[in-house]
């Protein structure tokens, strides 16, 4: 069984910073891609961004490209997403979530293990 635990979310301002954590357990943690969605009150969850399982390669939603990076420690089964120059647009739960083994993916339904969310809230 596999969990994810995510932390790091709060309160800040338009434009400033937070970075938010997922501590997985298992020990397969680096064998897989893992992912971060977001969503908002009303909204569908949607894709942030997604990191290989070796850190290889990263991928950004359009909306989040050039202000937040992906990041993995496989060392310590961590995944965190760096998140700057943040926007009220920005504010919803975010998750972590495993996706393909030894691959990456933008599309929810390959992500098999959910966190159960951190919520990050931009004030104007």
């Amino acid at each position: 069984q596999v969990q994810l635990v995510e932390s790091g979310g709060g309160l800040v301002q338009a434009g400033g910073s937070l970075r938010v954590s997922c501590a997985a357990s298992g020990r397969t943690f680096s064998d897989y891609g893992m992912g971060w969605f977001r969503q908002a009150p009303g909204k569908e969850r949607e894709f942030v961004a997604a990191i290989t399982w070796n850190g290889g390669f990263t991928y950004y939603a359009d909306s989040v490209k050039g202000r937040f990076t992906i990041s993995r420690d496989n060392a310590k089964n961590t995944v965190y997403l760096q998140m700057n120059s943040l926007k009220p647009e920005d504010t919803a739960v975010y998750y972590c979530a495993r996706g393909p083994r030894y691959s990456s993916s933008r599309r929810r339904e390959e992500y098999d293990y959910w966190g159960q969310g951190t919520q990050v809230t931009v004030s104007s």
